[in-house]
């Protein structure tokens, strides 16, 4: 970072450079691009697997013009990005081919993100990230910044004032941060305990074993190699004619609960290094969410900009009392692509109890009844209308077993069809909702629960729809939609449809609160 910009007599009119470090950070970005565009050249790394296993030398040019282009690209990348910050908006210029301007007013600034990447732990510097309400992509990220200077910046924004540019400003603005800091108080933190518990229920895994699918083969044969090499006979633990069947099956059996032990191992891992020292913060009007184990980060929204909080229970969660509470703000419009950057535009607590999350979202929703409210059921009609396909598929799968394997295959199809119809019913049973002078509530699942509260104020569309099969029924759906995203009840009674659609309207209109 150029000395100028921490000076407290430099120019907010002058356009800085970043510090030669953050070249770290570009090569960081260009590996990680590059990891990811791999995943869709699996199927062409897997068929030219054996070849390079045989013939590596054939890989090690490739690899190395790879990664000297993601050098040069970084080295580029540094060499054009320019800022500068004046009256009350950060200006970024980036691009080699391809310019880039960003003018970013403070007052359209919704979240204030503060990353401290692994590589930057050592240079007392950080990555500061910018979004907006309603922006399709990320709208600006200022990357090795000093620590410091990060804070104040991220202060000034909050406060919608100029960064300090004199001796006295910046003291007011330390003096400033120091109180704030002062002012907060810890509302949540979670404990390794949390962390691991949170792996085991909500396992994010799956697609990495999908994406390894190709290599199976080998995985297999390396592992049968291994086994032979430590003198296990495998096979004969598989062997149907030498072993009796349940010990066949206690092999398998066994075989599966490895697997899956593994593969929880690593869901434990992700938590942990996602929300270590996990931390839930509030200053008078903010909430301040600092996780993380390798790349620490911290993310500051504002307090009435919450739309909505969920209480998301998988089925384990539902046995051991567990909840992931999400309180949820106005959607930045960014493509979430993994846990992490989600978790940039919710405050996410992990696999708390039933007594932290109602402390948490009393704070959030000082007059909500979501934890004592009674829910309404949908109709059972939700049943019908979702098997009404099963019958075609049903018929058509049975002729098919029919022919193929007789009256088994007919059998086998009917367990199938009734395992689905169980699903469907266990799915009817999780919908509710409830409404009250303030709040609607919504309770949907399958295995888990989940359940929604939101206030009506911040509704800012509503769809009634109703066929009129349904009419006939005095059944309809009702789409709520908010700055976070839409909500939908279906299959409610029509009264209480409209009931609730007049009601939200009525608040929106005559109470006029404001929740920017």
């Amino acid at each position: 970072m150029d000395k100028d910009l921490l000076a407290p007599e430099a120019s907010n009119n002058h356009w800085q450079r970043l510090s030669p470090i953050a070249v770290l950070y570009f090569v960081a970005s260009g590996i990680k691009t590059a990891a990811n565009n791999a995943i869709y050249l699996l199927p062409a790394l897997a068929v030219s697997y054996s070849t390079a296993k045989e013939s590596p030398q054939l890989w090690i040019p490739i690899v190395i013009a790879v990664l000297c282009l993601i050098s040069l690209t970084s080295f580029l990348q540094y060499a054009f990005y320019s800022f500068r910050l004046a009256n009350e908006n950060i200006e970024i210029r980036s691009g080699v081919f391809s310019k880039t301007y960003i003018n970013l007013p403070f007052t359209r600034i919704q979240n204030v993100t503060i990353e401290r990447p692994l590589y930057y732990r050592f240079t007392n510097t950080c990555c500061l990230q910018l979004d907006t309400a309603g922006s399709a992509k990320q709208e600006a990220k200022i990357v090795a910044l000093p620590v410091d200077y990060a804070e104040r910046l991220k202060h000034s924004i909050l406060l919608k004032e100029k960064p300090a540019t004199s001796k006295s400003a910046t003291d007011c603005a330390s003096e400033s941060l120091a109180q704030n800091a002062q002012a907060e108080y810890v509302l949540n933190t979670r404990s390794i305990k949390d962390l691991v518990i949170h792996g085991i229920t909500n396992n994010r895994v799956w697609i990495i074993i999908g994406a390894m699918a190709p290599f199976y083969d080998d995985v297999a044969r390396s592992l049968a190699g291994f086994a032979e090499r430590a003198g296990i006979d495998y096979q004969h633990y598989f062997d149907s004619q030498s072993q009796a069947f349940w010990q066949v099956g206690l092999a398998i059996i066994s075989l599966i609960f490895v697997a899956m032990l593994s593969v929880t191992l690593l869901s434990v891992i992700g938590s942990i290094v996602l929300f270590y020292d996990y931390s839930l913060a509030k200053t008078d009007d903010r909430y301040i969410r600092r996780s993380g184990l390798f790349t620490k980060q911290e993310v500051t929204i504002k307090r009435s900009r919450l739309q909505v909080i969920a209480q998301k229970q998988d089925w384990l969660d539902v046995i051991l009392g567990r909840i992931n509470l999400e309180l949820k703000q106005n959607s930045s419009g960014i493509q979430q692509t993994n846990e992490l950057q989600d978790n940039q535009n919710k405050i996410l607590v992990p696999s708390v109890t039933h007594s932290e999350a109602d402390i948490i979202i009393r704070d959030a929703f000082s007059d909500n009844n979501l934890g004592k409210i009674s829910f309404n059921a949908i109709s059972p009609r939700f049943i019908l209308r979702q098997c009404l396909w099963l019958i075609p598929l049903n018929l058509l799968f049975s002729l098919m077993a029919y022919f193929k394997s007789g009256l088994m295959g007919i059998l086998l199809i009917q367990i199938i069809c009734s395992f689905i119809i169980c699903l469907i019913y266990i799915r009817w049973k999780r919908w509710g909702y409830a409404s009250d002078n303030e709040y609607i509530y919504i309770r949907k699942g399958l295995f888990g629960v989940d359940h929604y509260c939101f206030p009506k104020f911040k509704v800012q569309q509503t769809q009634f729809i109703q066929s009129r099969m349904m009419l006939k029924q005095g059944l309809a759906s009702i789409n709520v939609i908010m700055a976070s995203g839409a909500l939908r009840i279906p299959f409610m009674r029509q009264h209480d449809a409209k009931s609730i659609l007049e009601n939200v309207l009525f608040t929106v209109s005559f109470k006029r609160k404001s929740w920017m």
